[in-house]
């Protein structure tokens, strides 16, 4: 198997699992992954996909711009944008949604705010973020880096690392750890899936957690 088939097999495993169970798994190998305060625009959103990433920093003399970047994104990767965390100005908005979209660019993850809420949902083009607000970023930020490692909610994000974002939040998996993480996290899948399942045969919540080791499941591994 090359690397592109293998980077291929665990982009699928890790599409038919929700995040939860892939931050289980980061907390077993010790990781931080889960970017906190994020969150999708529509429940129903999904995005996995390589990492492109993106930092702006507050616009100086020099007249700043927001997307022109967008140009440069694969098919496939999920945009990861970082404005500091700021709620004050967007840096993604209408147009960019509606280009993404057509280009099958996976998703956009802020760490920041959106706007033209509507053109994502229209588009059914999953932006997750910390919120919304309509007032642009033109002039008020500057782009600073593309394709340079990101540090958001304290997790280091760096080009290539896959992303992985659902109704619960994002979480970033890096390349090197990848295979194990969905290996991982699909056995507390199944594991958590017996439990259930003992449970509605009879079981008390208990004993079945017992049973199946639920407890150690997320425990750091030695």
């Amino acid at each position: 198997m090359t690397a592109l088939d293998r980077a291929g097999d665990v982009l699928g495993r890790l599409r038919a699992l929700p995040t939860a169970a892939i931050s289980d798994a980061l907390d077993r190998v010790g990781l931080a992954g889960a970017l906190h305060g994020l969150g999708p625009l529509s429940n129903d959103f999904r995005a996995v996909g390589p990492a492109f990433t993106v930092r702006y920093a507050p616009a100086d003399d020099e007249r700043g711009s927001v997307g022109d970047f967008l140009d440069d994104v694969p098919q496939g990767a999920v945009i990861v944008i970082d404005n500091d965390g700021r709620t004050d100005v967007t840096v993604w908005g209408g147009i960019m949604t509606e280009v993404a979209a057509a280009r099958r660019i996976a998703g956009t993850v802020i760490n920041g705010v959106c706007r033209d809420v509507s053109a994502s949902l229209e588009q059914s083009y999953p932006i997750f973020s910390r919120g919304r607000f309509m007032r642009t970023g033109k002039d008020r930020v500057r782009l600073v880096a593309v394709g340079e490692p990101l540090r958001v909610s304290g997790v280091t994000i760096k080009p290539g690392d896959l992303v992985c974002a659902d109704a619960d939040g994002a979480v970033v998996v890096p390349t090197a750890d990848a295979i194990r993480v969905a290996e991982l996290a699909a056995h507390i899948e199944r594991v958590e899936a017996e439990i259930v399942a003992a449970a509605r045969a009879g079981s008390t919540l208990r004993a079945a957690r017992e049973r199946f080791g639920y407890h150690q499941l997320q425990s750091r591994q030695s």
